[in-house]
């Protein structure tokens, strides 16, 4: 099995990148998606963010109102590591319940948009990084995604530098092309450095 850590800043192009490995056969394990999960209603992750941040974070029906608890934590560096202590730990935990899953020989994927910030870049075989020009980062956020400059630059504020994300590169994908030019580097890569 190879484990491969994927990263990269908000808007930088990674889930197109991670949408590639699984096509080209990587298993792929959604960081985002688990972090989704492990705060479901029902979950004690839930329960532990109730406790930690209140009810202001809540929508009326008893699910977790995102906005506000992202509001709340992208503008405040003690509340996002607040908030990173409840959830990683349990993204963690069922990130490696899913690759013991995986077959041996398989290439295995974590995609984790806060690789750099959480210290995991040793757990990994290989980890990939994902850069694109910042103007067109924050293009993206603000234009595709609906976020106001604000909004887009606070969540890059909040997330590792480039410099620092290439610093533990061993593969890095520059995506200040075209869609088609980064879904090349990921398949030459995966071909001549992941598919061993």
């Amino acid at each position: 099995m190879m484990h491969v850590g994927l990263t990269g800043g908000v808007a930088s192009g990674k889930s197109v990148v991670a949408a590639q490995l699984a096509k080209l056969g990587a298993v792929l394990i959604d960081a985002d998606k688990l972090a989704r999960e492990v705060v479901a209603p029902g979950t004690p992750g839930l329960e532990a963010i109730r406790e930690a941040f209140g009810e202001d974070v809540f929508a009326a029906d008893g699910s977790l109102d995102r906005a506000a608890l992202g509001a709340l934590v992208f503008g405040d560096e003690a509340q996002r590591l607040k908030l990173n202590a409840i959830v990683h730990p349990l993204v963690r935990a069922e990130a490696n319940r899913l690759r013991a899953g995986a077959a041996e020989a398989a290439v295995v994927v974590e995609d984790i948009p806060l690789l750099v910030e959480s210290g995991q870049a040793d757990r990994f075989d290989v980890v990939i990084v994902v850069q694109a020009p910042r103007a067109e980062r924050i293009r993206r956020m603000v234009e595709d995604r609906g976020w106001s400059e604000a909004e887009a630059l606070s969540r890059m504020a909040a997330q590792a530098s480039d410099a620092d994300r290439a610093a533990i590169a061993d593969h890095l994908l520059k995506n200040d092309g075209t869609l088609e030019e980064l879904q090349a580097q990921v398949a030459e890569l995966f071909t001549k450095g992941l598919n061993r």
